[in-house]
């Protein structure tokens, strides 16, 4: 898990935020967006879907939502489907199947390690934060926006119920990372 969480963390800082990615995440924002590491996920046009954000905020505030959705489109997107209840479906699916929680179990984990993976990289305490990961992981079904999140940043495979989520908003032909719809940023 170690090996995996440091392979995304190379792979993030690899290439981090630029002033102009910043500008850009502000405006699909409305607000300047403290602690942004990274570009985690983009659009096919290149426009940031998700952004890496630090553990430790500036002035020491604690911020566990390391994969933060940025996008408009993906924002409105995914708010439609906490809207519509399928939280309490995913909920529902983590608790009664098996293989759907040991999976969401791992996808905790794994975010736990990236995250302490990032913080060692960056100097950050992450003490206050220590074991809590996002979106209500490992047990229920918080908050999609987040699970999402990690989904893009990290890609299919590791988050069960953002893989499902991400499938529905697609489905409802709202949001696809493969099909730009960007409205914020563009000329």
């Amino acid at each position: 898990m170690r090996a995996r969480a440091a392979a995304l963390v190379d792979r993030i800082l690899a290439q981090p935020a630029t002033d102009e990615e910043i500008a850009l995440v502000e405006r699909q924002l409305g607000r300047y967006p403290r602690g942004m590491v990274a570009v985690g996920a983009r659009c096919v046009c290149g426009r940031p879907l998700a952004v890496v954000t630090r553990p430790l905020l500036p002035g020491g505030v604690p911020f566990p939502t390391t994969c933060y959705l940025t996008s408009p489109e993906a924002v409105k997107a995914i708010s439609h489907v906490e809207a519509d209840g399928t939280m309490n479906d995913y909920s529902a699916l983590v608790a009664d199947d098996e293989s759907v929680r040991a999976a969401y179990e791992a996808a905790h984990r794994l975010y736990l390690a990236f995250r302490h993976e990032l913080a060692e990289r960056l100097g950050d305490d992450e003490t206050h934060i220590q074991g809590i990961s996002a979106g209500g992981m490992p047990v229920r079904v918080k908050c999609l926006h987040a699970l999402l999140g990690q989904t893009l940043v990290m890609g299919r495979g590791v988050n069960p119920i953002g893989d499902l989520a991400l499938d529905r908003v697609i489905a409802a032909g709202e949001f696809d990372p493969a099909v730009c719809r960007c409205t914020v940023g563009v000329d």
